[in-house]
């Protein structure tokens, strides 16, 4: 490696990186996906990248954007910040961020991307649905 690529590599593994919560917006439906990161360049870019390769986890979000093409598309950022010194209180701070988008976006439903979380009860029920099902 040349000793300039070796400076740049150095330098940008120091720089602080903006974590946050953004949204993949279809423009022609208003559906919404909210996502939070670490690294919000960097998972903004996973999830383009995702989209564009045709391999994206949610398959409703992917339909559309074969339909409609990048352009029918907008990523919005909503909310950022600087990491914290420890990584497990960027994670929290990133995680009730997250929520917090999360409650009043309401992204959840037939009009929307996001997947709601279930509460212990429902998740129990769930299970046990489950292995009524399985027996």
């Amino acid at each position: 490696m040349k000793p300039n690529n070796r400076h740049l590599k150095q330098e940008y593994k120091r720089g602080i990186r903006p974590m946050g919560v953004f949204q993949i917006r279809n423009l022609s439906n208003e559906r919404i996906l909210v996502v939070a990161g670490i690294n919000l360049a960097g998972v903004r870019n996973r999830h383009r990248f995702q989209l564009n390769a045709g391999v994206h986890p949610n398959q409703q979000l992917q339909r559309d954007w074969n339909s409609s093409g990048a352009a029918g598309f907008a990523f919005e950022i909503l909310d950022q910040m600087n990491p914290a010194a420890d990584p497990s209180d960027s994670r929290k701070d990133l995680d009730t961020l997250r929520d917090m988008w999360l409650k009043k976006l309401k992204p959840f439903g037939e009009r929307r991307y996001n997947e709601r979380k279930l509460n212990r009860d429902e998740m129990l029920r769930l299970m046990a649905a489950r292995r009524a099902d399985e027996a």
